[in-house]
C-alpha cells in the first residue's frame, strides 16, 4: 500500500526547530509572529501543538490572536484568547522607576527608552508588540509620573 499521500501531510517544516525556538524567542514578539504564521501553513501534530501553546502563553495579544487564526484556518475547534488586563509582567513599575532612577537627574525620554530596550529587551518588545501605537505615549506617561520614594 502506498502511503505517500499521508507522508506528505504529515511532514515537518525542514526549518521546525527554528520555528520553534522563535516561539519563544522572548525578545522579539515580531519573529513569534512571523514564526506563528510560518507554522500556521503546516497542519501536523507538532505544528499544531506547538500554535496551541503560543495561543495560551504568549505574553503579546497580537501573537496569541494570530496563532488561533491559523489554528481556525487549520479546523482546529479553539476558543478565541482574551486579551491580558493590566501589567504582563509582574513588578513591572518597580523595574521602570529603577531604570529611571539608574539614569543622571534630567535625562530625556529618550535616554530612558533606550535604556529600558538595553537592559530588559523583553519587558521592551512584550509592551511595543501590546500597546502598538500606543507604545511611546504609554511609556512617556510613566516616564513623567514624579518618581516616589
Amino acid at each position: 500500500m502506498n502511503n505517500n499521500h499521508i507522508d506528505a501531510v504529515t511532514e515537518l517544516p525542514e526549518n521546525f526547530e527554528e520555528l520553534k525556538k522563535a516561539v519563544n524567542r522572548t525578545a522579539s514578539w515580531r519573529d513569534r509572529l512571523n514564526a506563528v504564521n510560518e507554522l500556521g501553513q503546516w497542519d501536523t501534530a507538532p505544528t499544531i501543538k506547538l500554535l496551541q501553546h503560543v495561543m495560551n502563553g504568549d505574553s503579546v495579544f497580537q501573537v496569541r490572536e494570530a496563532a488561533y487564526r491559523k489554528l481556525k484556518q487549520l479546523g482546529e475547534n479553539v476558543q478565541m484568547p482574551a486579551k491580558s488586563k493590566g501589567e504582563l509582567f509582574k513588578g513591572l513599575n518597580k523595574i521602570l522607576l529603577r531604570i529611571k532612577k539608574s539614569l543622571p537627574e534630567g535625562h530625556t525620554f529618550e535616554e530612558f527608552k533606550e535604556k529600558l530596550q538595553k537592559t530588559r529587551s523583553d519587558i521592551y518588545d512584550t509592551y511595543e508588540g501590546d500597546k502598538g501605537a500606543e507604545f511611546d505615549s504609554w511609556l512617556q506617561a510613566i516616564w513623567e509620573t514624579p518618581a516616589r520614594k
